[in-house]
């Protein structure tokens, strides 16, 4: 009894098919990412399984374990497509009578290449030389035809004939791999994902040149290619890899930058001679920031290649501080009003800079679009995948590409590819370019799109990476075949695996002969190098790419990107940079607001605040200047604040110290005109002496307000307040001493009354120094604790720095005037319980109007002082000073110099006594 084991593959498309369609199961199938994949269903189950499996084989076992070894393998084969179709494998055992011995069988036609020739050792290489795939509907009824494919592509056709070209001069080089010639088997996938795949299954399953189907070890042989190079599309590539990474066939793609290709959990097989796209949209990222555009369109296309490399620019865009108005996304089989829908939010954006993420198929057919509307006037910046194709140069309905910048593959120059070209061309078409005896060749024969696609050796950037994959797989093969030779003496030709082919891919290194070193990172990658291109329109109006930049992703982040910006030519050929940016650029002094429900680089210049500068252009905040520093008046710059204090040069201080020496000189004044009647009955009355030194210390009261004005400093800061302080009692002690005089001397008529002599001239002296002494006691306490000091108030204003004397003690500073308000207090009740002793000069009524004009001064004084700001605090204080000293000097010593000067005749004992009938009444 044996086991046999039916696979049936059960093909569900999990694709996004641009339309639903039902099929024969009656179940709707989503929307494709790749709008052919509905076409491949509609082969049929039979049909797929026919051009899938063309060379799987029906396994038939003596054992059951054996035959499910078998099945998973094919089910790991068929569960590494990652083009969207999953393979169900639905395991059928029948028990049934013994078989004979197992025999490999092809189900259906083998799929043959397009080009070949046989070696010691194959290499497959899978290119889509044709851009389309003809699609048909069928009728489930019979084997579907053979896909056919249309619209040929000469530059890739040019891709595998430099394969062609490389595995010929290997085989002619006797320092690599003598003694063996390398053979290649070149499929063409069409531009379509499920024939790459098909290609590789090819690759993998057909017999190699020492194989034969009969022969039952053939079921269990290894693959006929130990390597395969290709191909161009990044999804066609993930397909392949997907499909031949768990078999350990190394895949080198000349052409596929998409960054997930770097998985190598995924793809453990892939590598490839292009950068990836990982470093391609950084770059552009980056060049975009460098020119100024924050405000960028995007359009990519709707596969693997546009959508992974966009992803990735718009994340580095984001970190750049790019902002993308629109992004689209199309595929080449989308029908022509999606291009439209596209075309349209192109052309009304606002953004001025476009970026294309596109591939050769999608870009033509927006482009054929975009030109039919005229020159829409945007600056393009274009991926590697269309930014030196010439197609696009020759057609002049694309003139509006000019100026169009982007990263592109180095160029390289490939010695003897041109002759070769040429040779192959003049064998096809039986020609010369030479001349001669045979037809010469005009490079139109037959396909005149091949004139300049496939002859022109100006641009080989993706050649020379398909040159490069070729020697890739050559240096290793060497390098393999080296060990082997070391490692066995025997006779026989060594066996080459693709696994062994693998391991020494990821090791190899050498350099070609374009000067260039290859290696492969540990994802499979090698090291970006771009040219930054520039569309240039030439004197003969030919569009012609000039390189005007590098990048070198193995330099410091900040040197990668180097350019000669004077060589740069943009839209319209203007010399200038164009503008992108959603605001214009904020200028110093002032920072960015984002405007509301807008993305970021949306914003108004708000002017920075008083105090805060922003020094940068497109700030996103203001910056807080320090305590002592203020901005200027165009917000870019903190300035030191000015210092202000009372000084002798502004207006006021002037005013203030012409009033202080006018007191001062009104008082010399007044005290030379008592000095000159010092002997007359008014000037000797209520003790001259007292009021000499009254007079004394009134002109210091006057002149103490000049410590007020100037520059604070420590000493000036202690002195202005005790000599305030000390002058002022003084004064008020010696106008104390006049009170009491004046009543003791009303005592002193009273009967039996010696009170005067309790009051003498002595007394009183003493009585001014004992209250002087208190007032000189409570300085000293308050120099001594805490004494005042100069102070930079910067609460006040913010503006500016206000010098002034701080306090120090705020108790000490209100004993001080507290001590003056107290005798000042005691000096007024007194005076007005004198006021109406019989006399015509009685001195305590004047005495009591100049105490009145002193309490009220300093009583006001208080509320005036603390809420005065700056320098006015110490005007307040100054005038205080002033205003209470003219109070005492006038109603004090007025009357009496009126009298004397313009009354002489009542400067009299009698008058004074009142024994005139004519008495002036004061």
């Amino acid at each position: 009894m044996t086991d046999i084991i039916i696979i049936i593959f059960l093909i569900e498309i999990k694709l996004n098919c641009s339309m639903s369609l039902n099929c024969h199961t009656k179940k709707k199938y989503g929307k494709s990412t790749m709008s052919e994949a509905c076409n491949y269903l509609s082969t049929g189950v039979y049909g797929q399984f026919q051009r899938l499996t063309g060379h799987f084989h029906l396994y038939k076992r003596g054992t059951l374990l054996s035959a499910l070894t078998d099945t998973a393998a094919l089910l790991k084969a068929g569960m590494a497509l990652s083009t969207g179709v999953v393979l169900r494998l639905l395991v059928v055992v029948i028990r049934g009578m013994a078989a004979p011995a197992p025999i490999c069988s092809l189900l259906g036609q083998p799929a043959l290449p397009l080009l070949s020739a046989e070696g010691d050792i194959n290499i497959g290489a899978v290119f889509p030389l044709h851009r389309n795939a003809l699609f048909k509907v069928h009728s489930f009824t019979s084997r579907p035809e053979k896909t056919s494919c249309i619209s040929f592509d000469p530059r890739e056709f040019q891709f595998a004939q430099t394969l062609i070209f490389a595995l010929e001069e290997i085989n002619n080089s006797s320092d690599l791999l003598p003694g063996l010639s390398l053979g290649y088997q070149v499929y063409d996938s069409c531009s379509y994902a499920p024939l790459a795949i098909h290609s590789a299954l090819a690759l993998m399953n057909s017999p190699g040149p020492e194989d034969s189907l009969g022969d039952p070890s053939s079921c269990s042989r290894s693959p006929a290619v130990l390597g395969i190079v290709g191909e161009s599309s990044s999804t066609s590539t993930i397909g392949m890899s997907s499909l031949v990474g768990p078999f350990n066939i190394p895949v080198i793609s000349h052409f596929a930058t998409c960054a997930c290709l770097s998985n190598k959990k995924k793809f453990p097989s892939f590598f490839r001679t292009i950068p990836s796209d990982f470093y391609q949209s950084r770059a552009l990222a980056k060049l975009v920031k460098h020119f100024g555009w924050n405000w960028v369109g995007v359009v990519n296309s709707n596969n693997d290649y546009g959508n992974n490399g966009m992803a990735t620019f718009l994340e580095a865009s984001w970190h750049e501080g790019v902002c993308v108005e629109y992004q689209e996304s199309i595929h080449r089989t989308d029908p022509r009003e999606k291009l439209l829908e596209v075309v349209k939010v192109i052309r009304r954006a606002t953004a001025r800079v476009v970026v294309l993420f596109l591939t050769l198929g999608e870009l033509i057919p927006l482009m054929n679009e975009m030109a039919l509307e005229g020159d829409p006037g945007l600056q393009w910046v274009g991926s590697e995948a269309w930014i030196t194709a010439r197609l696009l140069t020759e057609n002049k309905s694309y003139g509006f590409l000019r100026g169009a910048v982007g990263f592109a593959i180095r160029n390289a120059r490939l010695d003897g590819l041109e002759g070769f070209l040429q040779k192959f061309w003049e064998t096809v078409f039986k020609c010369s370019f030479e001349g001669g005896s045979s037809t010469l060749c005009t490079g139109t024969e037959s396909l005149a799109k091949l004139k300049n696609q496939y002859t022109d050796m100006s641009e080989l950037r993706i050649s020379s990476k398909v040159y490069t994959a070729v020697y890739a797989i050559a240096h290793a093969l060497h390098n393999l075949l080296t060990d082997l030779k070391n490692d066995t003496d025997s006779g026989r030709r060594p066996v080459y695996t693709p696994q062994q082919v693998l391991q020494y891919l990821k090791e190899v290194r050498f350099r070609v002969k374009t000067g260039e070193e290859i290696w492969f990172d540990d994802n499979g990658d090698v090291v970006a190098f771009y040219d930054l291109v520039n569309w240039q329109q030439e004197e003969d109006g030919t569009l012609q790419f000039h390189v005007v930049g590098l990048y070198d992703s193995s330099m410091p982040p900040e040197q990668r990107i180097t350019f000669n910006k004077g060589k740069l030519v943009w839209v319209g050929g203007q010399a200038e940079t164009p503008a992108a940016v959603c605001s214009e650029s904020c200028p110093t002094g002032t920072r960015k607001a984002v405007q509301k429900g807008k993305p970021v680089c949306c914003y108004d210049c708000v002017p920075c605040a008083e105090g805060e500068i922003s020094n940068i252009t497109d700030s996103n905040g203001c910056y807080r200047c320090d305590l002592e520093y203020w901005s200027n008046e165009k917000r870019d710059l903190c300035v030191l604040k000015p210092v202000e204090f009372l000084s002798y040069e502004e207006m006021m201080g002037i005013v203030l110290v012409f009033f202080s020496l006018l007191g001062s000189g009104v008082t010399t004044l007044v005290a030379v005109v008592f000095s000159i009647h010092k002997d007359t009955p008014i000037v000797r009355a209520n003790n001259s002496e007292l009021s000499f030194l009254l007079l004394f210390f009134l002109t210091l009261c006057f002149l103490c307000s000049l410590t007020f004005i100037g520059r604070p400093s420590e000493w000036s800061c202690m002195l202005r307040h005790t000599a305030f302080g000390i002058t002022f009692v003084l004064c008020i002690s010696c106008v104390l001493g006049k009170t009491i005089v004046v009543l003791m001397a009303f005592r002193a008529t009273l009967p039996a009354s010696n009170i005067m002599k309790w009051f003498g001239p002595t007394q009183q002296r003493l009585s001014v120094l004992a209250f002087t002494l208190i007032q000189v006691l409570i300085c000293v306490l308050w120099l001594t604790v805490s004494p005042p000091f100069p102070y930079k108030n910067m609460k006040t204003y913010k503006e500016k720095v206000i010098l002034e004397c701080d306090v120090g003690s705020a108790i000490g500073f209100w004993a001080v005037l507290g001590y003056i308000g107290l005798l000042a207090l005691l000096c007024f009740v007194l005076a007005f319980l004198a006021r109406k002793l019989p006399d015509n000069f009685n001195e305590a009524k004047f005495i009591t109007f100049s105490m009145l004009i002193f309490c009220a001064v300093w009583i006001t004084f208080i509320p005036a002082y603390v809420s005065s700001p700056g320098k006015f605090t110490v005007a307040v204080e100054i005038f205080a000073i002033l205003a209470s000293s003219f109070g005492l000097l006038f109603c004090i010593f007025a009357p009496k110099c009126f009298i004397i000067l313009l009354r002489p005749e009542q400067n009299t004992k009698k008058h004074i006594m009142g024994k005139t009938s004519n008495d002036i009444r004061y």
